[in-house]
């Protein structure tokens, strides 16, 4: 517990006292408590995907009660969801977890190389269902970026008024970056110090690939190392004020349990602060993905 106090101590004591004790019950909370490492269970799937495409391969996730009881009983630092979800779970479960609400969402039924999410709840909600913070996706890329980040940055105002934590999602989107260039090293990098410099408090971004996405990066990173998922991680936090803000990665698309161990392991190794696995999880029988928690939690208390 000492650990993350003085993380937090010497890293946000820009913060106020209510917003770093919502960051100290996130890292104090599950068996990865006081380690000043995280998993997060976000389920935001069924708003942005469908919930056929979610929930189907395991059907027992259209029950919002079965995504709070599995992050409570896997051992998580936070459960993440947009505003019908976390009511429910809130109902349910008032206080026996971290939640963090999603405040903005998009949807698969309209889609363009210029995403923007809507505003589909806000902090007075978040306050309400006792959470700990709003959640927040931003497109870094996309030609509505300028109406996403005022929104994004009067988001984060409110919520540490109100003393929340803010976590941004920071994904690089647009008609100029083509779908390999999504999750290029240098474009990821880029969409983490985004979030930084907005104030964000966590940061969740994808694993970076060692492609470049931006013609402009290209001779700066001649000298970066990139060749192995860990150096690409490490560059990353780098980018994050030099690990000075709590950054996780996402776990991206179903994949076996071998790759996402091997992942889990770079991203450990290249001091990353956690993940924050959905898919990966919920779509798996709940033992199957109950012990697949358990090996990734396994790696980063090692």
């Amino acid at each position: 517990m000492s650990q993350v106090r003085d993380f937090l101590r010497k890293n946000y004591s820009h913060r106020s006292p209510g917003v770093r004790a919502k960051l100290a019950d996130i890292m104090n909370t599950g068996k990865l408590a006081g380690t000043g490492k995280m998993v997060i269970f976000p389920v935001d799937q069924g708003f942005e995907h469908g919930p056929g495409r979610s929930f189907q391969p395991n059907p027992a996730g259209y029950d919002p009660l079965t995504h709070v009881e599995f992050a409570m009983e896997g051992g998580c630092n936070a459960y993440a969801a947009p505003l019908g979800f976390i009511e429910t779970a809130a109902n349910e479960y008032p206080g026996e977890i971290p939640m963090i609400l999603k405040i903005n969402n998009n949807n698969s039924l309209y889609s363009t190389k210029n995403p923007l999410s809507a505003l589909t709840s806000g902090v007075q909600d978040a306050l309400e269902m006792g959470c700990h913070a709003i959640g927040f996706t931003i497109y870094p890329g996309t030609s509505e970026r300028n109406e996403n980040f005022w929104q994004l940055k009067e988001a984060i105002r409110e919520a540490h008024d109100a003393g929340l934590a803010a976590v941004v999602w920071a994904y690089a989107r647009g008609e100029n970056l083509s779908k390999e260039g999504e999750t290029a090293v240098d474009v990821i990098a880029y969409s983490t110090q985004i979030a930084a410099q907005m104030g964000a408090d966590i940061i969740k971004v994808k694993p970076p690939t060692a492609a470049i996405g931006l013609a402009a990066a290209e001779s700066a990173y001649e000298s970066v190392a990139k060749d192995t998922l860990k150096e690409r991680i490490e560059h990353v936090m780098e980018s994050a004020f030099n690990g000075k803000r709590i950054t996780i990665f996402s776990g991206g698309a179903a994949k076996g349990k071998e790759a996402v161990l091997e992942e889990i392991s770079q991203i450990k190794a290249g001091g990353g602060f956690g993940s924050i696995m959905g898919r990966n999880l919920f779509q798996r029988p709940k033992e199957e993905a109950l012990q697949l928690l358990d090996e990734v939690i396994a790696i980063y208390k090692s």
